[in-house]
This record gives C-alpha cells, sequence and structure tokens, in this order.
C-alpha cells in the first residue's frame, strides 16, 4: 500500500492556519493554558475551525514549534553566513534570530512538543552557526584557543537571555543585536576585533 503525499494547502487554507498559529502564539505567550477555544476567539475562527486543522492542543504546539524553527532557520539563512563577512553575518544573524525569538517566543521555548522536524531544522540552525563561529576564528575575530562550541552555547545563552527579559512590542531588536555581538566578543573576542 502506497501513502499518498498530503497536499499543499490553498492559500485561504494556509492563511488561516498562519492566522491560527499567530493567535496561539498571542494567546499561549500570554497563558500557557489557555483553552483551544480561546484560540480560536483570538484568530477570530470558530473553535471547529481549529479542531479540523489541529485534532489536539499537542499538535497545534508541535505545529507551532516548527513554524517558529522554520522562521528561525530562514532568519539565520538571510544572514548569508557563507558569503557576508563573518562580523556583517553574526550581526545580521543576531538581529534576525532575535527578531523571530521575540515573536515566536512561547513556540521557541516550548517545552511541551516534542518534534523531530523542528529538531531537524535547528540541527540545521546549529550546523550554520558553527560554521559562522568558524569563519570567525579563521578571521581572527574570535581567539584561536577558544572552543567553538563553548562560544556557540554563550551565544545562545545570551539570546535567550535577551528574548525572555525584552518585550517584543518595545524593542529595537538592532540595539540589542549589538549589544548581544559586544558581550560575546568583548568576552571571547581578540584584542583587535573591530565593532
Amino acid at each position: 500500500m502506497t501513502s499518498t503525499p498530503a497536499r499543499p494547502l490553498r492559500a485561504d487554507a494556509e492563511r488561516t492556519v498562519r492566522t491560527i498559529l499567530e493567535a496561539a502564539e498571542r494567546v499561549l505567550n500570554r497563558n500557557p493554558s489557555a483553552s483551544m477555544e480561546e484560540i480560536a476567539s483570538a484568530a477570530g475562527v470558530a473553535r471547529t475551525t481549529v479542531h479540523r486543522r489541529f485534532a489536539t492542543r499537542e499538535a497545534l504546539v508541535t505545529t507551532m514549534k516548527s513554524w517558529a524553527s522554520t522562521q528561525l532557520a530562514s532568519a539565520v539563512d538571510e544572514a548569508r553566513f557563507e558569503t557576508a563577512p563573518p562580523l556583517v553575518a553574526l550581526y545580521q544573524a543576531t538581529a534576525n534570530a532575535l527578531q523571530v525569538k521575540l515573536s515566536w517566543g512561547f513556540s521557541m521555548n516550548s517545552a511541551l512538543a516534542a518534534s523531530s522536524e523542528s529538531d531537524e531544522i535547528m540541527g540545521g540552525v546549529v550546523a550554520s552557526c558553527d560554521r559562522l563561529f568558524a569563519r570567525l576564528q579563521k578571521a581572527g575575530v574570535l581567539r584561536a584557543d577558544v572552543d567553538l562550541i563553548w562560544v556557540r552555547r554563550v551565544y545562545y545563552a545570551l539570546l535567550h537571555e535577551v528574548a525572555q527579559s525584552s518585550d517584543p512590542d518595545e524593542t529595537d531588536t538592532d540595539t540589542l543585536a549589538t549589544q548581544v555581538v559586544d558581550t560575546l566578543l568583548r568576552g571571547v573576542g581578540s584584542p583587535n576585533a573591530q565593532l
């Protein structure tokens, strides 16, 4: 027996799913125990519409996590890690990642959903970051003796802390990105690193 691949959603159905995901992010970010009915109300759709798209709350949260991971991967790709000067790519990736993390905070930090899809997407993001940090080290921006995995962990911790402590509606991601990059490089940067 062969399985038929899932058909792509029509444009209107795709918009509805995105509306539900965005509403769920807002609602669950404020109240993690909010009901599917509250999410439907915030999305401006009937509860049955939410249940038609997401059979369970867990399915909704899993989809939210995958959606947010995809947004983060796209944001990182837009920083052109492979071709932009390494410091420019680091700054742009930081600003882009903060924008996603601030917009999709519940989804990015949800331990409620196990998703091999989001894990795979995030594995690609980690690999891209590792390549960027290797480029930064080769360019002399990071000291030669610094453990790059440790640098990535510190960088992720900085991103996480900034995203957790910032109000998404009142935040200038460019200023925050500058603070993150400055903090990272002054801690592990070579003395001649220029910002």
